[in-house]
């Protein structure tokens, strides 16, 4: 990716830190490289991985340069087409996971330049800012139940925090798969979990999870997605039958021991996949996968974005109006 010279207008942090490192700027427009093509942002979502970073909490595992604009998802109209595109016209209406080998330029500005080959047309019928809510979130789910755990119908499977982010499309893919649905969540959220598709849920801010899923399935489930880590996921082992899966978007510290109860452990750190982006689109399209936006604020509130973001209780996804 090069850059122009008409500045554009975007969040961006120059040093790790709070949420008052997040200010608007005006950064150079990106231009795209052979095989990229540039979105006009419409609609930019935001994720937890976006407060982590903009902390410096993953400095050592991702590569960075300042200053770094947040964000990994986009959904938009593609502006301009670098050498070599073939994939999207200009005009054409898309979404996509836009994370990259080095973190700097994200969606949180008025244009994003990504790898042509991992944006999807952006779900028929959905607004732009119900798609940007998609690409992280609803491919982890995704990659968690099917690729890594392999979910089948018939399977149960206990979802974490199914009100959440992640949870929310993890209970609709789960459902729509015809696995047999548990989540946690507080109980205020179990109408909303019930709505898309869970079974049964437990209160965990009351009952014990693990002495729930024993009572009521005594064999242990199949699967279990865990969206926390800490103790939920340590304790999610004894949820699981013999044989079971335990995978989590949170690495685990000892793999060896999860091993051990015989639980097969999977870590997901989600990949960016076109062709996924299109299968969800599909369910959506077919009403089969309904994004829920708890807010949408204008993008110079992204300090307020990340607030709550950090208050971990957020229902469904918060995102930014770029256009607005």
């Amino acid at each position: 990716m090069r850059v122009g010279g008409t500045a554009v207008r975007a969040v961006a942090i120059e040093n790790f830190g709070h949420r008052d490192q997040l200010r608007l700027l005006d950064l150079p427009m990106p231009e795209p490289g052979p095989r990229q093509l540039r979105i006009r942002v419409l609609a930019a979502g935001t994720n937890p991985v976006d407060f982590k970073i903009r902390e410096g909490l993953l400095r050592a595992r991702l590569p960075h340069q300042f200053p770094i604009i947040p964000g990994w998802d986009a959904a938009g109209v593609v502006d301009k087409l670098g050498h070599g595109c073939r994939l999207f016209a200009v005009g054409a209406e898309v979404y996509a996971y836009c994370r990259k080998a080095i973190v700097k330029d994200g969606a949180y500005a008025d244009f994003v330049v990504v790898d042509e080959r991992v944006v999807a047309p952006k779900p028929a019928g959905l607004d732009f800012a119900s798609a940007a809510s998609m690409p992280l979130a609803a491919l982890t789910a995704w990659q968690s139940l099917f690729d890594a755990a392999g979910l089948r119908r018939g399977q149960s499977v206990l979802i974490h925090a199914g009100a959440g982010g992640v949870g929310h499309f993890a209970i609709q893919l789960a459902r729509a798969r015809g696995a047999n649905v548990w989540t946690t969540a507080s109980a205020r959220n179990h109408p909303f979990v019930g709505e898309l598709g869970a079974r049964r849920a437990i209160d965990y801010t009351r009952d014990d999870f693990v002495a729930v899923t024993r009572s009521e399935a005594p064999g242990g489930l199949d699967v279990v997605f865990d969206t926390v880590g800490g103790d939920v996921q340590t304790r999610s082992v004894e949820a699981l039958r013999p044989g079971g899966t335990l995978v989590s978007i949170l690495a685990f510290p000892d793999q060896a021991a999860v091993q051990a109860r015989g639980v097969t452990p999977r870590y997901v750190f989600v990949a960016p996949h076109a062709g996924q982006l299109k299968k969800l689109a599909r369910m959506v399209e077919q009403g089969r996968l309904v994004p829920h936006v708890t807010a949408r604020l204008p993008l110079a509130e992204a300090p307020r974005a990340h607030e709550m973001l950090e208050g971990r209780h957020t229902r469904g996804k918060i995102v930014l109006d770029v256009a607005g």
